[in-house]
């Protein structure tokens, strides 16, 4: 590993010695930490949950374990309390889509204006996790349900900067090679063929601009897993789509000084892995799609720069020259360390993406407004017993019995 720092202090893996949530306890016994894990029901039926769930048995101390769950039935929502039960922490199953929850979403446009029914997704599963995890915590972090690679070193190394507060540290984010499994190929094509090669695009067409330099400056900036200080989370808007992960950089970058942020090195990290689709309207386009609107939305919010459509040919054509220059790196990047490659499919990737560009950006630009979840302090200060009713109404055990106590009266 080098010894590279930049603009956002990188805390290395440098393999001397191996890490243990046993070093972490004092830390969590000091701060409040909650962890947050968004997760569809389906993950219970995968193997990636059952490890997640081993390593954090050993993690003594902590405060909170919320599960921002997407389930079709309270018999899923039942499934997902008894598979965590044996945990030596409590642990909260917050049923996101459940109809108390939506319910109570909705009576909050009726009261205040705040519209919180978003299409269901990470995004939304997240806003609620930290709506929950804020109440009580001091500390929150937030990993993916389907990691394959979880292992006691992510949350050993991704939490302690939180939870000493001499580092001055309000945000960290996680780096990796994504690397799969099963044949040892290089995975994150997102963040390799697209993110990478755009943002130095970008950067050539309008010069190197703070809030582009920032972004370049993460390693991996579309990692899922991230840590933040109660009062950073309780301020953050969270985007609703795709561009979650970029969207929130850009939220940080507006409330942090950049010497508060670091970015941890987790090491190999694999996990579920998305196809390209065969239009920009599913798979890994549509993603990067919404990447790429988020990136220019940041751009306005944060440097004043809008894209011309001259501007916008020529990062289509550039973007498209730089990601094939990629492509050779990688390739031989994983020559050398004997992992399988196919250049053909990578450059076919690379034109896909390269095709999005136009059609994107002419669309944001006609409506550079998007969805975002408001953040929670905005929420609290319109209701300020909205967590906890919030907290309430995504147990379905407390909405069955609420629901109970209400049927009662009517039949008497």
């Amino acid at each position: 590993m080098d010894f590279q720092q930049d603009l956002i202090t990188s805390i290395h893996d440098y393999g001397v010695f191996s890490d243990s949530l046993e070093g972490m306890r004092k830390g969590l016994s000091e701060k409040a930490t909650s962890l947050l894990i968004p997760c569809l029901y389906e993950e219970f039926e995968r193997p990636a949950l059952n490890q997640i769930k081993e390593v954090l048995q050993e993690l003594e101390g902590l405060h909170q374990l919320v599960i921002a769950l997407s389930a079709d039935s309270i018999d899923e929502v039942n499934n997902a309390k008894k598979f965590f039960r044996d945990m030596p922490f409590p642990v909260h199953i917050q049923w996101t889509n459940g109809p108390s929850v939506k319910e109570l979403l909705k009576s909050q446009e009726e009261k205040n204006g705040l519209d919180l029914l978003v299409p269901p997704g990470k995004g939304w599963a997240v806003w609620q996790g930290l709506g929950v995890a804020t109440k009580s915590s001091e500390v929150i972090g937030l990993f993916d349900a389907d990691i394959k690679t979880f292992k006691p070193s992510y949350p050993a190394r991704m939490l302690p900067p939180l939870l000493d507060p001499s580092y001055g540290i309000s945000y960290v984010k996680a780096f990796y090679s994504r690397l799969s499994l099963e044949n040892h190929s290089l995975q994150g094509r997102a963040t390799r063929l697209f993110v990478g090669p755009l943002l130095t695009s970008l950067e050539k067409i309008l010069g190197g601009g703070p809030f582009l330099k920032y972004l370049q400056a993460f390693r991996y900036p579309l990692a899922g897993e991230f840590a933040f200080t109660q009062t950073l989370a309780l301020n953050l808007r969270i985007p609703c789509d795709w561009g979650l992960e970029i969207g929130l950089l850009s939220e940080i970058y507006r409330h942090v000084r950049t010497n508060r942020i670091a970015q941890v090195d987790l090491g190999i990290f694999d996990h579920k892995h998305k196809e390209i689709g065969d239009s920009m309207n599913n798979g890994l386009q549509r993603m990067c799609c919404e990447i790429f609107s988020t990136i220019l939305r940041g751009l306005m919010e944060h440097q004043s720069q809008s894209l011309t459509n001259d501007q916008i040919s020529t990062l289509q054509v550039l973007y498209s020259r730089i990601g094939e220059d990629r492509v050779k790196q990688f390739g031989l990047d994983s020559v050398i360390n004997h992992l399988p490659y196919n250049r053909h499919l990578e450059e076919m990737a690379v034109q896909k993406f390269a095709c999005l560009i136009k059609s994107t950006a002419g669309a944001f630009l006609n409506t550079p407004i998007t969805k975002q979840l408001p953040a929670w302090s905005r929420v609290i200060s319109c209701d300020s017993r909205f967590q906890d009713d919030l907290i309430e109404a995504g147990d379905c055990h407390s909405s069955q019995l609420k629901l109970f106590g209400q049927n009662k009266l009517i039949t008497a």
